[in-house]
Formats: structure tokens, sequence, C-alpha cells
């Protein structure tokens, strides 16, 4: 298995009441995150927004609906996953995307890769994730101009 870019994506998926939608990692319960991942190959970050939110949730939405904050987060790989890239990668970029959907809704999660979901309002929300990264963007949510649903 060819190893992971150590470059990805963080989609905040939300509704505009602001709840949040978390899911929970399979392999290690209790880490709960926006969609994640990891970009492949050398396609747009938009693409891999877009791709990793059809792949994690079962969402298929037109592309544009996806929007791209502007901001990157650079973060040390945490060790438990450094076995998926390159001998002496440490360090991710993350690039921060949003999703703004009319109301919570039900997703197919990659059984795969996670395990389970739930809509939380976004502080409480950004109080249960593991990341520092997903925390600060959900915690922007209430001070950017809002994303018209579809």
């Amino acid at each position: 298995m060819p190893y992971k870019q150590p470059e990805s994506v963080l989609v905040v998926i939300y509704t505009p009441q602001l709840e949040v939608l978390l899911i929970e990692r399979a392999a290690h319960p209790g880490y709960w995150q926006s969609v994640t991942g990891s970009r492949e190959g050398t396609e747009a970050l938009s693409d891999t927004a877009w791709r990793e939110v059809r792949e994690e949730t079962g969402l298929d939405i037109p592309r544009e609906q996806i929007l791209p904050w502007g901001i990157t987060n650079r973060f040390e790989i945490l060790e438990q996953w450094r076995h998926r890239y390159a001998p002496g990668v440490t360090h991710n970029l993350e690039h921060v995307f949003s999703l703004c959907l009319p109301h919570p809704v039900e997703v197919r999660l990659a059984p795969d890769e996670h395990r389970d979901q739930c809509w939380q309002p976004w502080q409480e929300a950004a109080a249960q994730c593991f990341s520092w990264s997903n925390q600060d963007a959900i915690l922007m949510l209430p001070h950017r101009p809002q994303q018209p649903s579809p």
C-alpha cells in the first residue's frame, strides 16, 4: 500500500443553526471528528474534500457547496498514525473546508473508518473533538459569513 501524503483536508459539516456533524473513528473509539482525509495523487484539494465527504458520509452533493476557508494548519502526526506515512514524515498540512446543510441528516458511514455519528451544538461539538485544529475550526463557525444551504 502506498504511503499517505502528509497533506489533508478537514471538512466541517454544519447547519445554519450551527449544529455540527461529528463522526467517531472505528479504530479509536472516543475519537470524534469532522470529515478528514489525505490528498491522493495530484488531485485538487477541493476534489479531496468532495471525495472525502462522499466516502465518509455517503453525501452526494455538488462540489461547489464545499467551501475552502483559506486556512491551513500544520501539526505533528500522532504516533499511532505515522506508519501510514513515508519514513521520517512527522508533520501534516491540513486545509479547512466547510459544508452547510439545511438540517441534520443521517449519514452513511464507511464502517472501516467510522463507527458512529452525532449532531451537536457547535460548542459541544468543539469540546468533543480530539483534534485541536478541528476544535478551532468549529469554534470559528459563528464568526464566519453563513454559507447558503442547498
